[in-house]
Formats: C-alpha cells, sequence, structure tokens
C-alpha cells in the first residue's frame, strides 16, 4: 500500500493503514535510510508515537522506500507549501523590537497541514546546475539507491529517479562531448589477411582457419588507440537507453523534454566512430584520468541508468506500473547547486568557495570578492518556528566569525571589519526565464533585528 507525502509534512500511519493491520514492531523492522552529507547524517524520514498512534514525518528529502517490508511503502514527492514559504519571508522582515517573538502553535501546525502545495520542477534545479562546469564535479552523491532491497512497484508518473538519473547522465555526457572523448589504447582481435599484427590466438586461429582450410589468414590480437575503447561503447549504450527513454516518455520530463534532445542530437555525432559492442566487466579495470574526470561519475550514473531497466532496451517504453528500487534525492543539496547556479551570475568562478570547511563545520559557499566579502548559507527548509530561524541566523552568524575566514578574506577581527552574513531561500514565486540573480545588501534585503545580516528570496521552477 502505498502513502504518499509531500516534503517535511506529517502522516497518521494508523489512519492511513488501519490500526489492525500495523503495529510498533513492524515499524521499527525497516529502519530509515541515513544520507550522508558533508556536514551530518540524516534520516530520510522519521517515525514517532504519539497520541495513541504512529506518525510518519518527511524530511528534506524526495523519493520511496519500504515502511514495512512488502506491504507498505512511502512516497515522498517534491512539493513546497506556498503558506510555509511565506510564513518564513514574513518571519524574516519582523521588526527589531520582536526578535524572540512567541508563537501561536496552532496557527503554525494549520499552516502547514492546508494543502497548498506547488509542485516543484526538481529536474530543472538539476537542469541549471549542469550549465556551469564548476559544479559538475559536486553533482556526485546526490542519490542514495538501495540495490539489495525488495523492488517496490509504483506509478510510472511518480518515478522520480529514473528522469533524474537520464538528467544527470545526459548533462554529465554533454562535459564530455565538449572537451572531447578520452582516447586510449584497446584490443582488438581480427583475422587478418596474409599479415600478422600482435600476438596470434592460437585457439581461435586453429578453430576459424586451419580446421577451415584458410591457410592465408591469422587470427590475432592487437593494441590501437583512439575512442572505440570500453567506457566510449559503455557511455554510447547508455545514451541509446536515454534517448529511447526520453523519447516515449517526454511527459515524466516536466517540460524539460526539448532541451533533453537537444542534448542528445548534440551528443550523438562524438560516438559515430564508437562500437556499439561492450563488455561492462572490464570497466573495472579502468583508470581515472583527473583531464576526464567527468568519466568516473557518469560511468557510476550509467550503471545505474542500466541496472533501472534490467539490461533491457524494451524497459525503456512508457507503462503504466514499474518497479523501482527504495531510492532517496537530496533536495537540500540540489538546491544548494541551484544556489550555486546563480550566485555564478553574480560573482566569477574565483571569487565563490562552495563548501568551505573548517573545524568541522562546512559553509555553503564564502564570497572572497573585495568589497563584497559575504558568508552564504543557502536554507532549503519547508517548515519553520521563529526559534529555529533565529538558530539558522545565529549558525551562519557563527561561521563569520571563524578565525580561517577571516584568514581566508584577509580581514582583520575589529568591529568595522566585520564579514556580511546572507540566507537564501526559496519563494514561491516562479522562477521565468529573463529572471538574473542579484546579490543586493541593502535595506530592503537587510534584516533589522542583526547587524550585517541579509536575505535574499529566490524563485524556484514549478510545475504549471
Amino acid at each position: 500500500m502505498e502513502i504518499e507525502i509531500s516534503e517535511h509534512k506529517e502522516v497518521d500511519l494508523l489512519e492511513k493503514i488501519g490500526s489492525g493491520h500495523i503495529n510498533l514492531d513492524q515499524l521499527i523492522l525497516v529502519p530509515a535510510k541515513k544520507f550522508p552529507t558533508i556536514k551530518e547524517t540524516k534520516p530520510t524520514y522519521f517515525i514517532s508515537e504519539k497520541q495513541n498512534s504512529y506518525f510518519l514525518k518527511a524530511d528534506y528529502y524526495i523519493g520511496v522506500d519500504w515502511i514495512i517490508q512488502g506491504k507498505h511503502f512511502v512516497l515522498v514527492k517534491p512539493k513546497l507549501n506556498k503558506e510555509v514559504l511565506e510564513r518564513f519571508d514574513a518571519e524574516l522582515k519582523k521588526w527589531e523590537e520582536q526578535p524572540l517573538c512567541s508563537e501561536n502553535e496552532s496557527e503554525l501546525d494549520s499552516s502547514v497541514e492546508k494543502d497548498n502545495s506547488k509542485q516543484l520542477n526538481y529536474l530543472k534545479l538539476l537542469m541549471d546546475a549542469f550549465q556551469h562546469p564548476v559544479i559538475v564535479s559536486n553533482t556526485n552523491n546526490l542519490v542514495l539507491i538501495d540495490w539489495d532491497a525488495e523492488q517496490i512497484v509504483i506509478k510510472q508518473e511518480d518515478d522520480a529517479l529514473t528522469p533524474f538519473l537520464v538528467v544527470q547522465f545526459l548533462n554529465l555526457l554533454k562535459h564530455i562531448v565538449r572537451k572531447g572523448l578520452k582516447k586510449s589504447y584497446y584490443k582488438v582481435k581480427e583475422n587478418l589477411d596474409n599479415r600478422i599484427k600482435g600476438k596470434i590466438l592460437v585457439g581461435a586461429n586453429i578453430k576459424q582457419n586451419i580446421l577451415k582450410n584458410r591457410l592465408t589468414k591469422t587470427y590475432c590480437e592487437y593494441q590501437e588507440f583512439g575512442v572505440n575503447h570500453q567506457e566510449n561503447r559503455f557511455l554510447k549504450n547508455v545514451l541509446y537507453y536515454c534517448s529511447n527513454y526520453v523519447h516515449q516518455n517526454a511527459g515524466l520530463f516536466a517540460g524539460n523534454q526539448k532541451d533533453l534532445e537537444q542534448l542528445i542530437n548534440y551528443c550523438k555525432p562524438a560516438f559515430e566512430l564508437v562500437n556499439d559492442k561492450m563488455d561492462i566487466a572490464t570497466l573495472k579495470n579502468s583508470k581515472n584520468n583527473p583531464f576526464f574526470k567527468e568519466y568516473k561519475d557518469a560511468i557510476k550514473i550509467g550503471q545505474y541508468i542500466l541496472k533501472r531497466f534490467a539490461y533491457n532496451i524494451s524497459n525503456t517504453a512508457k507503462s503504466q506500473k514499474i518497479k523501482t528500487p527504495p531510492f532517496w534525492i537530496d533536495m537540500p543539496k540540489l538546491f544548494e547547486l541551484y544556489v550555486y547556479h546563480h550566485l555564478l551570475s553574480a560573482f566569477s568562478e574565483s571569487e565563490i568557495k562552495f563548501q568551505f570547511s573548517t573545524y568541522g563545520n562546512a559553509l555553503d559557499f564564502l564570497i572572497t570578492k573585495e568589497g563584497s566579502e559575504m558568508v552564504v548559507d543557502a536554507k532549503y527548509k519547508m517548515h519553520y518556528r521563529s526559534s529555529q530561524i533565529h538558530g539558522d541566523i545565529r549558525q551562519v552568524a557563527g561561521y563569520a566569525r571563524l578565525n580561517k575566514v577571516y584568514e581566508t578574506l584577509e580581514k582583520t577581527k575589529t568591529p568595522k571589519d566585520i564579514i556580511d552574513c546572507l540566507i537564501i531561500y526559496p519563494t514561491d514565486e516562479v522562477l521565468t526565464d529573463d529572471y538574473k540573480f542579484e546579490c543586493v545588501l541593502n535595506d530592503s534585503t537587510k534584516i533589522n533585528a542583526y547587524h550585517k545580516v541579509f536575505k535574499i528570496g529566490i524563485p524556484m521552477p514549478y510545475i504549471k
């Protein structure tokens, strides 16, 4: 049985499943997956006992997973609650005399429970992030997949994993093709006429030539240098799977299918000299080249895609129901990459330090541009209380007081050199094609209750 909820919403399991079919012992048999991040390891959802019932609360991840093995599963969809986004914006605008105001708990809960959600175009977030080569190296570990677990049957329209992997792979492939396919030595087996090249494969030569009285032929194995090696063959096969899937399931890509078709048409000509035949086992022996570092991630995602389709091209066809392994997508990290994309329109690549780490602390962004130095924190949150907001502000302010930050920015620890802090958060405003991010710190973006702390809301791509 499917239990469908949105990000950071809570559902009564006894009400959904029925008290006669569930107990606490069953619930703890399938613990929530834990998503490792650079900052901490967080569970993908929480189950708690209260009010004589059991409640499941989604966190900041979308996906599908068993809660009772083989019987009941949870499906978390990428939806943002308009009421909550508006509430966060209002909390940030509260005047200075009420920095720690009390809250009406019932009012908060009712605003969260209101079904005023907007479907988030999470694929567009990923597409935007991949526009910049500097972000590509940070797109790994966005997905957690449990290949060993029993697969879950869901409606194909609810499948968030396959479109996500396809978009990720095609964008990685774009950067590989733009740079040029990697060349390498690869083995060639060929039945040569009146000559010998490399080494003679004695067994194959006896079977194919001597026993058939082809005395002028010799079956040889030799090495060549070029693009027709196993890694490129693998990428070409995965590209074929992705092309089939995009063309047959255009409706699953939320208006991004034209961009994906352009990517496919851009990548295909680069593989004209690459053979279709591949040996996946040989990929284990491939060596990473620092100049072609995109290959490692592209092969990893490509293997996910082939496993998802069970190495059968017919599984790319459109269908009502599909089987998927339990999976989770890290939405906070995806939002960070989306913010990174917009920051690159205001600052150069060298002026932004992403995931700046020191003494166990990891800042989302450190802006080093002279005259615009600041610590930037991307807050992807769907549920807010005033105390949590002030906690977030204190957190980013604490980052700005780290000695290593002052040393990196070459600042002195004096009142005149207090570093600006900026919180970037999602709004319910729809992203338009002509939107241009502006990182302007002034009275309109200032948080009055704090000194040199600012906030900027960023529009998100929603599905109409």
